[in-house]
């Protein structure tokens, strides 16, 4: 039998399974690898909402890397956020769940709750503006006053040498979420009896049993929650803009998503911010990849 022919006989064989699935991979199509392809496209042109767009080739990336330095910045405070609070809130998140797993069910709950509250609080890192207000009010300069550690207030979002550390932690503080629910759940969901049976075939410690048992019987909580880190990490956008302003002072705190904004949202550069969202999205895809073939080594 031709192949087409057995490939289209398992597709009408299945079309209630893929009748049910027609109605996400439309609205998926629609609004995510549709818009995609069209910033793509539109990375290519010069495109100000009013005109009809007029194709310029790479000339919107050769004016991000060669003729836009505060791009180059954007690029280098995305990347100190991915490595810093990437790697960092992943590890966290895993140690907190893996050590609350082993809490009663009720003080689990509760566990879970306070660490998951900062992701459904909404706007929940305003609280940072009161820690770190420029004025003898905030907590921060209060403290160090009643210290004697300094003299006067300092201005916080406003010194760009505190900008960046300052939303580092922010951030890292507001990644304690959807990952951290995401192993929560994997862990739940080991089967018991792998642990006796490990015990029976050597494993010794529970170091032994996180590497050769809970994680690899949890790898797709670990990839979720990996892909979610990333997108975190490399959208960051929402506290630079709230706590900071945009721009930021000497662009101390500027991300690709924020200059993206400001290119695109302000300026009306449709085609030239395309271009700003396509090297993310490529950014976004290696580091992807790169860590998928990492998780690919747990237990082994």
């Amino acid at each position: 039998m031709d192949y087409k022919d057995t490939k289209w006989t398992l597709i009408k064989k299945n079309r209630q399974h893929y009748g049910l699935m027609a109605p996400y991979f439309i609205l998926f199509f629609t609004f995510t690898v549709l818009p995609v392809m069209m910033a793509i496209v539109l990375s290519f042109t010069h495109f100000n909402m009013l005109q009809f767009p007029q194709f310029v080739g790479w000339e919107n990336y050769i004016r991000l890397f060669l003729e836009n330095e505060i791009f180059i910045i954007a690029i280098q405070n995305t990347l100190i956020f991915a490595v810093v609070t990437g790697p960092l809130s992943y590890l966290l998140c895993f140690t907190f769940a893996w050590i609350i797993n082993e809490f009663p069910p009720k003080l689990r709950a509760v566990m879970t709750l306070i660490f998951y509250a900062p992701s459904i609080s909404g706007n929940a890192f305003f609280i940072w503006l009161v820690i770190f207000s420029g004025d003898r009010y905030g907590i921060v300069n209060g403290i160090m006053q009643n210290l004697g550690i300094f003299e006067y207030p300092i201005n916080w979002f406003r010194d760009a040498r505190y900008i960046l550390p300052i939303l580092l932690v922010v951030q890292l503080w507001m990644s304690l979420g959807v990952g951290f629910l995401a192993f929560i759940a994997g862990l739940q969901t080991v089967d018991r009896a792998l642990y006796e049976a490990g015990a029976v075939d050597g494993i010794r410690n529970r170091w032994q049993e996180l590497w050769f048992i809970t994680l690899p019987s949890m790898k797709p909580q670990l990839m979720f929650g990996a892909v979610m880190q990333i997108t975190a990490s490399f959208a960051v956008a929402d506290i630079v803009t709230a706590l900071a302003g945009m721009p930021t002072v000497n662009y101390a705190g500027d991300t690709i998503v924020t200059h993206l904004m400001d290119v695109g949202w302000i300026r009306f550069e449709m085609g030239y911010a395309s271009a700003i969202a396509t090297i993310l999205f490529l950014m976004m895809i290696g580091t992807n990849k790169l860590v998928q073939r990492l998780l690919r080594k747990v237990g082994t």
